[in-house]
Parts: C-alpha cells; structure tokens; sequence
C-alpha cells in the first residue's frame, strides 16, 4: 500500500470511528490558500478540526507525533478561515486520531484537544 492509499485509508477508519461515536462530519480534506484540514466534525456545540495520521508500523515513531508545531499552526490558520468563511464562532478544538493499519488489527487513537494554543 503507497503512503496515499494509507492516508486516505486511515482517514475513512477516522471518520467511521467519529461517526460512531455521535459527531457528524461536516467536511472532509476541507482545503483553502491557508491549508488542508483532514475531517471538520460537530460535537454538540463545538466545531472539531481533526487531523488524521496514520501508519503501517510504529518504526518512525506513533502517527500523532508527527503533527509537530509547523503542522499545528498551519491547522490553525486553516481553521481560522474556515471560520471567517463559514461564519462560524462555536466552541472549537483541535483534535488528532492516530490510526495504525497492521492487518486486520487498525487501532485507532483519539487525542482531543491535541492542538492548544501556543
């Protein structure tokens, strides 16, 4: 499986695991000029911007320690405009899911508010 196929893969068990448990998606590889947000989701009142990463195997470390500090503040800003678009001034967070694909056994990991200010 290429490094796309694994993405797009780990973003369909994300949104599954989300729906599953109660959010509804509101947009998927949302993108503006700022950047690319993976999955836009509602939890009651509060808008929730996910980034997904995934992996075959933990030899370069866990997904989620991949979102580093330049990766939180292009979400950020990517957030920003979606708001300033849509208009939007809910509750926000920023969430990471970690998915590791190993076979029949993915695990998925939800990190919420994995994304603070700073």
């Amino acid at each position: 499986m290429t490094n796309v196929e694994t993405g797009k893969l780990g973003e369909v068990l994300a949104e599954k695991f989300l729906k599953k448990s109660g959010y509804k998606i509101l947009e998927r590889n949302y993108r503006n000029k700022v950047g690319e947000i993976d999955i836009i989701a509602r939890e009651g009142d509060c808008i929730v911007f996910v980034e997904v990463k995934t992996r075959q195997s933990d030899s370069f470390g866990m997904p989620f320690e991949a979102v580093n500090a330049a990766k939180r503040r292009k979400i950020k800003g990517t957030a920003l405009m979606y708001m300033k678009t849509f208009k939007t001034e809910p509750m926000v967070r920023f969430d990471v899911i970690s998915v590791m694909i190993d076979g029949q056994n993915n695990q998925i990991q939800h990190i919420k508010d994995a994304i603070n200010e700073g």
